[in-house]
């Protein structure tokens, strides 16, 4: 059954194979000439999601991911932690240095790129493929570690964290940076986003004092809920300070079922789809005549940029809504919004699927700008490493090439969300065939996920 289980896995992803090699008919040139038409990804995509879900409705016929056989690797020492700690909170107190002292210009100075490439885009890649390697890093959560082992047990006593409260602020948090990155004029202003980087690290450090590190952090710290996320995509886990090997995606359905979690998931694919509708033709022509409805100037471009934001986030959020409360017409036993919540983890997949995406050449290309942003981090002219004057190369990978990621990373995404719903359908229905029937609707959903960010893609092609 194991065997089965795992070919049926092989051959769903399998199929997603054969769909970037159609890509091969022509180079990605401009931002729309894709290499073939776009309505023709969107059946290919579709008909890979349906062949997957046939070869899993046939041969994964029990749970596989719920309780997964786990391999211990080896115990972590402390000590790796405390350096790991140190070198998040000295590079956190470079960054903000460097964006309060530097030079104004965006790319010569080290705190834009750090934030908005190497944080945002560069660590979910690093949790996806190494665990949550940011917990290790993550220099609030050292300093307040650093302070309470101090302290010897001389601090005071925490509150409890309400339950009502659940993820939410991790949720808005995203919410509020991606608005930044996406609406905010001022969001390159080297100074301005050091401040911000104060505030945030300030925020933080009062939740913890509050109700505790390991409880805000877990719940509330909106990095570090947001990162752990997708490094329950990973095969590595550190637990206990012992480093686990675990199967593919097998950390997703073991998330914690905390209110809010089910709204940072949409929230950070519905973000993601506003940064590429926002590139596009529709919303060029759709955009200025919001501005304007608001008074147009800086104020108004924010406002309907704001108002296109939540557009979209509701726009994901309903769909996916909609497919949850479809499975109810199987089994009336679940309200929608319980299966919102069991099924929320078959998002974490998609949400990376979407960043990775949508954000891969900016990942490549600017990401080489740290070479010579280490070694002058505050653009005065500085050479401390001797890379100062090294280039960004554009021929690292072709357009082409980053064409044949963007779709990968889709399909392939999808098809791992396919494979988590219906493993957890598996888990609630003891009827394989009415396990299967439930699956209908979120096949529907992860369909029309593909389709969106295929036509996504095919406005604003390679970024």
């Amino acid at each position: 059954m194991r065997l089965r289980a795992w070919v049926a896995a092989g051959l769903a992803l399998a199929a997603v194979a054969a769909l970037p090699a159609a890509a091969q008919a022509h180079g990605l040139v401009g931002r729309t000439d894709l290499p073939i038409p776009t309505w023709l990804f969107g059946w290919a995509a579709a008909i890979v999601l349906a062949a997957s879900f046939a070869a899993l409705s046939a041969l994964w016929r029990e749970p596989r991911l719920q309780q997964p056989d786990e391999r211990r690797l080896f115990r972590i020492p402390g000590a790796v932690l405390v350096v790991t700690g140190a070198i998040g909170i000295a590079c956190y107190g470079i960054v903000v240095y460097a964006g309060l002292e530097g030079v104004t210009t965006a790319t010569a100075n080290l705190a834009p790129t750090s934030v908005y490439v190497i944080l945002w885009v560069g660590g979910p890649v690093a949790s996806v493929l190494f665990g949550d390697v940011f917990r290790a890093f993550n220099p609030w959560r050292s300093f307040a570690v650093a302070v309470r082992w101090l302290a010897r047990g001389r601090g005071w006593r925490t509150r409890t964290y309400p339950d009502w409260l659940g993820r939410w602020p991790a949720a808005i948090g995203i919410l509020v940076f991606a608005w930044i990155e996406l609406n905010y004029v001022h969001k390159t202003d080297p100074d301005k986003l050091a401040i911000l980087a104060i505030a945030y690290a300030v925020t933080m450090l009062a939740g913890m004092a509050v109700y505790g590190i390991d409880a805000w952090s877990d719940r509330a710290d909106p990095f570090g809920v947001y990162f752990n996320l997708f490094s329950r995509l990973s095969v590595f886990e550190r637990r206990d300070g012992v480093l686990h090997l675990r199967p593919p995606l097998s950390g997703a359905p073991r998330a914690p079922l905390m209110a809010g979690s089910t709204a940072l998931l949409v929230i950070a694919i519905g973000t993601t789809t506003f940064d590429g509708f926002s590139n596009g033709p529709v919303w060029a022509s759709l955009g200025p005549d919001l501005t304007d409805l608001f008074g147009g100037g800086t104020t108004g471009l924010e406002l309907a940029g704001t108002v296109g934001l939540l557009g979209c986030v509701a726009v994901i959020g309903g769909f996916y809504r909609l497919g949850v409360t479809g499975i109810t017409t199987i089994d009336r036993r679940h309200t929608p919004r319980e299966l919102a919540r069991l099924f929320s983890h078959t998002l974490i997949p998609i949400a990376f699927a979407y960043l990775l995406a949508h954000y891969f050449s900016l990942l490549v290309y600017q990401g080489q700008a740290m070479r010579y942003l280490i070694s002058d981090p505050l653009g005065t002219g500085s050479n401390l490493f001797g890379t100062a004057n090294s280039g960004i190369d554009y021929t690292v990978i072709s357009s082409t090439g980053i064409w044949y990621v963007q779709v990968a990373a889709l399909v392939i995404g999808h098809v791992s969300g396919l494979i988590l719903a219906h493993d957890r359908a598996l888990s609630i229905y003891t009827n394989v065939r009415q396990a299967s029937r439930s699956q209908y609707w979120m096949l529907v959903v992860m369909v029309g996920f593909t389709s969106l960010g295929l036509w996504l893609l095919s406005v604003i092609g390679a970024r």
